[in-house]
């Protein structure tokens, strides 16, 4: 079977960085003749082995050009380099080598120098490297018996040759979008392209057995609208299709609509005679986010309209037991789920060892990598419906591959066929906007709902209106310059919401200015220092704190020292929770790891301002390198032993010490999903792979939600401030976001730059 997910080939694949600048060294001038690494395996070694000494390769990707060259006779240098390049892309997230992005723009394509080079006599550029190379010189070179192949054969390289270039792949990332574009057109073969699937579950959940019990159950979850709710077609697509993915921006009801999509699965199943209830699993990339997803999930159940739903199955079937409805709330990470075996890249379930399950829900999709979303599907039972959740706006995953952005890359525009419109407006009592209907539209298209409605940010809220105004991309309709205007006009509109900074160049300005805003959030540069605020539900809005608000918080919320541990687990449980959900009123988000603009300049520099202000204490290497009361912790290895996954966040707290009275000893609090265990107390010493967070990236952000975020940008451009960074920064923020510039003039340099991965999904 071929079944083509797309109308059209994907577009040219752009990097995800920008040209660094040329320095004035020999890889300025544009060379007549060919460099020697070109036509010399000696001189190619020579070449990497300089950019491996210098951090713009890997020493993985060395060794595999070593290890091909002493494995295999005759391997042309040309070869060999495209292999480096194929290996280096991958440790950046990108899936292939796109050959012709290559050489048209090399040092842009390959981000090379990279992050924090000073270019201080440097190595040859790629740009100087291949400055004579022609693409067909290239795809010539592409012949090996044993090292490359169009795919057939075992060989270690593949190339796939489409359109006016060729992709370079390692194998097992050219199989992994081989099966997952398998498994996705499997799942997406219909009677007709458009209608119920085949299998039994689907059949239930369609419209041939029981044609009004869809519309009715709807009905029920839905309160009728004067326009298109794109939640309740989000549920009647995704019941339908054994593939579905809702995207859509912050606030736009991802979760209530999957929520009400579950009951609405469990629903059409039980009207069938004779069948047991779904089962239905629930899974996210990270702990952190797999905490979010069932707090938020938890909080909306007991909102379920489930007497409605249980007297509509009444008239269907017996099976009209509140009981048989129930919808789970236990949220765990894919990791968790497939079963990661200790020291390798399998799992447990598999093809051959499937998942035991009817549905499975993924949040934060955005953050699956191409392997991890390979392995999910291939685990699938045949007859499981995947129903996969997230933001095609936000940043891929840190992994290659950037599966969910591939998959919706033409959301926006919809292109459903006029009987999938037909059918919707049936379903909804109000018709799809012309621009959404395309008599071309492909079957991935008819399974993808994108939500259009924030219901978190509305016309009054700035970080709503310039999470919009950032994730505009660029177009005929909107070039450079007008899109710099839209952001600044938001920025410029005095939203109560917001805050635009640019810190003066001055190093004592600077300093009070970012000390101010991490201690106490800086309240008075929003208007009424963020008094009298509520939320969309009336509520009223905490005004913007800093980090001061959760350490005074672990001080004064303190229990009496008397109490022990062990004993009292309960109240010290409670008091740790009280930190945490302190601690999440503010982040200091930033771009980049190293350097003083950093996340390890920063949080050295943050416990300082924190320790001169008397609340945290200890010497400077403790503050850097050691265990403190207060000290916020991020975790960024799965721990399996310790039931800690990436992207879990932990404070250090001092507790009191069973075998010495008076005195108190250091635990690290972690909170759970368990209600009755909600906190997980560790020893400092037991955890390894941990990092201090007062600031933390925005890529380890994803997942996450803050009353007040902060979001820096460093004082030069650099290749990974993207649009998608900071759309995906700002959009952390709930109710307060503080945006920094550490000099002017980065920020709109930053939007005006996209992240591409380089992948043959799209395409395939």
């Amino acid at each position: 079977m071929n079944l083509d997910l797309f109308a059209e080939d994907a577009p040219p694949a752009a990097p995800d960085s920008t040209a660094p600048a040329t320095p004035p060294t020999e890889s300025a001038a544009s060379p007549t003749q060919p460099h020697p690494a070109l036509n010399d395996t000696a001189a190619l070694l020579q070449l990497c082995e300089r950019w491996v000494s210098r951090g713009w390769l890997r020493d993985l990707d060395l060794a595999l050009v070593r290890f091909f060259e002493r494995e295999s006779q005759h391997a042309p240098p040309l070869l060999l380099l495209g292999a480096a390049l194929a290996s280096h892309q991958l440790g950046r997230g990108h899936v292939c080598l796109d050959l012709a992005a290559t050489l048209e723009a090399p040092d842009f394509a390959l981000s090379l120098p990279p992050e924090g080079d000073d270019l201080n006599d440097p190595p040859p550029l790629p740009s100087h490297v291949l400055a004579t190379l022609t693409l067909s010189e290239w795809q010539t070179a592409l012949h090996h018996p044993t090292l490359i192949s169009d795919g057939h054969g075992n060989t270690p390289l593949v190339v796939s040759h489409s359109g006016n270039t060729s992709k370079l792949y390692l194998r097992r990332y050219w199989q992994f979008e081989q099966t997952l574009h398998q498994e996705i057109a499997n799942r997406l073969t219909t009677k007709d392209g458009n209608g119920p699937c085949r299998s039994q579950t689907c059949r239930a959940m369609g419209d041939d057995s029981h044609p009004g019990i869809l519309s009715q159950a709807l009905n029920i979850l839905f309160q009728p609208t004067t326009t298109v709710d794109w939640q309740k077609n989000a549920c009647a697509l995704a019941a339908r299709s054994p593939f579905a993915i809702i995207t859509g921006g912050p606030g736009t009801g991802k979760t209530t609509t999957v929520v009400r999509l579950l009951s609405l699965l469990q629903t059409l199943q039980l009207a069938e005679p004779n069948v047991h209830p779904l089962r239905i699993r629930l899974a996210a990339p990270t702990g952190k986010a797999a905490a979010r997803l069932n707090e938020s999930i938890a909080g909306q159940v007991n909102d379920l309209p489930i007497s409605e739903l249980s007297s509509l199955l009444a008239e269907y079937s017996a099976a009209s037991s509140s009981s048989a409805m129930d919808i789970p709330t236990e949220v765990t990470t894919l990791h968790r789920l497939l079963g990661a075996r200790a020291d390798t890249r399998h799992f447990r379930h598999n093809a051959a060892n499937p998942l035991a399950l009817d549905v499975l829900v993924v949040d934060e999709a955005s953050m699956v990598d191409i392997e991890m979303m390979t392995a999910l599907l291939s685990a699938l039972p045949a007859n499981a419906k995947l129903v996969l959740l997230g933001d095609k706006d936000q940043l891929a995953s840190v992994e290659a591959g950037a599966v969910l952005g591939d998959l919706c890359r033409r959301a926006d525009a919809a292109h459903y066929t006029p009987t999938t419109a037909k059918w919707l407006t049936e379903i909804n009592g109000h018709p799809l906007p012309e621009t959404l209907i395309d008599p071309n539209g492909q079957p991935l298209d008819q399974a993808i709902t994108m939500l259009r409605v924030s219901h978190r940010f509305n016309a009054q809220s700035g970080i709503g209106q310039l999470a919009q105004a950032i994730n505009q991309p660029l177009s005929d309709e909107l070039s450079e310059r007008e899109k710099h205007q839209v952001v600044h006009s938001v920025l410029n509109n005095g939203y109560a919401d917001l805050h635009h900074l640019v810190l003066k160049p001055d190093a004592q300005n600077e300093d009070s200015v970012l000390e101010r805003l991490v201690i106490t959030g800086s309240p008075e540069r929003f208007p009424n220092a963020g008094e009298g605020r509520t939320n969309h539900k009336g509520e009223p809005i905490a005004p913007p704190t800093g980090y001061r608000y959760y350490l005074n918080t672990l001080a004064s919320e303190r229990p009496n020292t008397a109490l022990a541990f062990e004993e009292n687990s309960k109240v010290y449980d409670a008091w740790a929770k009280q930190v945490l959900t302190a601690y999440s009123r503010f982040q200091l988000l930033c771009a980049l790891r190293k350097g003083p603009w950093g996340v390890e300049g920063l949080n050295l520099r943050i416990a300082k301002t924190l320790r001169r202000e008397m609340l945290l204490f200890g010497n400077d290497h403790t503050l850097e390198k050691g265990w403190f009361e207060g000290r916020p912790v991020l975790v960024t290895q799965n721990d399996y032993g310790l039931k800690l996954m990436n992207g879990d966040i932990g404070i250090t707290m001092a507790v009191p010490d069973p075998r010495t009275p008076g005195r108190s000893l250091l635990r690290v609090a972690f909170p759970t999903s368990d209600a009755e265990k909600p906190i997980h107390w560790v020893l400092p010493s037991r955890l390894h792979a941990v990092e201090t967070v007062f600031a933390m990236t925005v890529h380890k952000s994803q997942g996450s939600e803050f009353q007040h975020t902060a979001l820096l940008l460093p004082q030069t451009p650099n290749p990974i401030l993207t649009r998608e960074l900071v759309y995906t920064g700002i959009t952390r923020a709930r109710d307060w976001l503080t945006l920094i510039e550490a000099k002017r003039g980065i920020l709109n340099d930053a939007v005006t730059r996209e992240v591409i991965r380089v992948s043959g999904l799209g395409s395939l």
